[in-house]
């Protein structure tokens, strides 16, 4: 039994990252059982929750879309904010009662919530129903763990460590037109309010070729698009032995020739002016950027540890704007901070007002046990936070709903995924600055890109049309 340490995982050391190869446990135990999976927070987490189902399906089981069909239930959680850890121990109520009725149903937690101190003495001290908890850094374990659980024992294997890199992991991916690719793994930038240096490990980047390799063989398999995740996406690199940029792995990724590739998430302090030549060079590397403001003020930026001034911030945005065509930026805020005056606030929605952004996630700062920002002294109310949030979210739709309608008759390049939501005779997809179109054509256009007239505009969706050829 390994359990997290908070101390252990601020480490940061000199010690070299140690590549391996992800194995994949083969036992006959499991054919012909059902799993549920329920996924919470960001791409990491969805694109772990591909690794967990290729790992289920290689034992022989198959998935399940009810709780109560399922002999095996993983919950892959996020420590980013309070509402998720709330939203899965109000699920674990659920399960709870589930296991009641069938003792032989095995419960498995992983993912960032597993990793912090208080959650893995809390599901051993008080949820004992739970059989598996395992963390970030030993997914690959999850078959094993599963053979123990099976011969009765309960299993917390979490690690808190800077970690490893492992190679060749196989993934059972959500889409047949769209893939993640891991590039970097953990963060070192340490903001005083993100639990995901400790929850993740050292900045540790995959070797560029394999990386590379990763990408043509999506291409040749039929995928139109990928997006190259990390925590901080162009912080990759900075650790390898080789001279190597994320400017660099980026053309490389280009150079592959498949028709779309996008990034997240970027940190301003590490977008160089390298990497915006090569994106305005590149036709498949698409004209959008997320890139998370957090807040306006140079005093809470001090605060937050984020590395960059407002000023700094408008100048990198000024730059993206004037030199890649057509660029799309999208951010995150966060507001309430500990310490946020009415003037911080304004600060930021004077950024807002100046970058006009296409869209934005906002939230109300939620602390984290054992960030520095969980420890300053905040006197705010939290109806001054909502009241605050919601300002700004008049401010971010106006913007969005402005920058849609400026597609409006303009023919746009779309890649669709499938049949809309809300009407099933239409289908849907992205445009390469990526917004969401919903468009009046046939089913066999899934999986293509296609020109699409845009029609009609809403603050967070665009409608249109088949089109003959692209006219921007």
């Amino acid at each position: 039994m390994n359990l997290p340490n908070l101390k252990a995982a601020k480490i940061r050391s000199n010690k070299e990252v140690v590549y391996k190869e992800s194995p994949l446990v083969s036992n006959d135990q499991f054919l012909g059982k059902k799993y549920f999976l329920r996924t919470y927070g960001c791409q990491m987490n969805e694109h772990d929750s591909e690794q967990i189902e290729a790992i289920l399906e290689h034992l022989g089981m198959t998935s399940c879309e009810e709780l109560e069909g399922a002999d095996v239930i993983v919950l892959n959680t996020c420590a980013i904010r309070e509402n998720a850890h709330d939203k899965v121990f109000g699920y674990l109520g659920r399960i709870k009662h589930l296991k009641k009725e069938n003792p032989s149903v095995i419960v498995c937690i992983g993912g960032c919530m597993s990793q912090e101190e208080n959650v893995a003495n809390e599901l051993k001290q008080r949820h004992p129903y739970v059989n598996i908890v395992f963390g970030t850094h030993n997914i690959h374990e999850l078959g094993n763990m599963l053979l123990e659980a099976k011969a009765g024992k309960q299993d917390i294997e979490v690690y808190s460590e800077e970690g490893d890199v492992y190679e060749h992991v196989t993934y059972k991916r959500a889409s047949h037109i769209t893939a993640w690719v891991n590039i970097i793994y953990g963060c070192d930038k340490f903001c005083t309010y993100c639990i995901v240096p400790y929850t993740r490990g050292k900045e540790r980047s995959r070797k560029l070729e394999e990386i590379v390799k990763e990408v043509e063989k999506l291409k040749e398999e039929g995928y139109q698009e990928v997006t190259l995740l990390g925590q901080n996406v162009n912080a990759y690199g900075h650790d390898l032995p080789e001279s190597v940029a994320f400017s660099d792995l980026l053309e490389a990724v280009a150079q592959t020739n498949i028709p779309r590739i996008r990034f997240v998430t970027s940190h301003p302090w590490n977008f160089t002016d390298k990497m915006i030549d090569v994106i305005a060079h590149y036709d498949n590397i698409m004209p959008y950027i997320h890139l998370p403001l957090q807040s306006g003020s140079d005093r809470i930026l001090k605060l937050m540890g984020r590395r960059y001034t407002k000023e700094e911030y408008i100048t990198l945005f000024k730059k993206m704007k004037e030199q890649i065509p057509r660029v799309a930026i999208t951010t995150d805020i966060i507001v309430g901070f500990p310490g946020e005056t009415d003037a911080d606030f304004k600060n930021t929605l004077d950024v807002v007002d100046t970058c006009q952004f296409d869209g934005a996630y906002t939230f109300i700062f939620s602390p984290r046990e054992g960030t520095p920002a969980a420890k300053m002294k905040d006197e705010t109310p939290l109806v001054e936070k909502e009241e605050r949030l919601q300002i700004l979210n008049q401010k971010i739709n106006a913007y969005s709903k402005e920058s849609n309608e400026k597609c409006v008759g303009k023919t746009l390049p779309v890649l669709i995924l499938g049949t809309s939501e809300k009407d099933a005779n239409k289908v849907y997809g992205y445009t390469d600055t990526m917004k969401l179109v919903n468009v009046e054509a046939t089913k066999d256009t899934i999986g293509k890109i296609i020109p699409v007239t845009i029609t009609a505009a809403k603050s967070f969706s665009l409608d249109g049309k088949l089109a003959e050829e692209v006219k921007i």
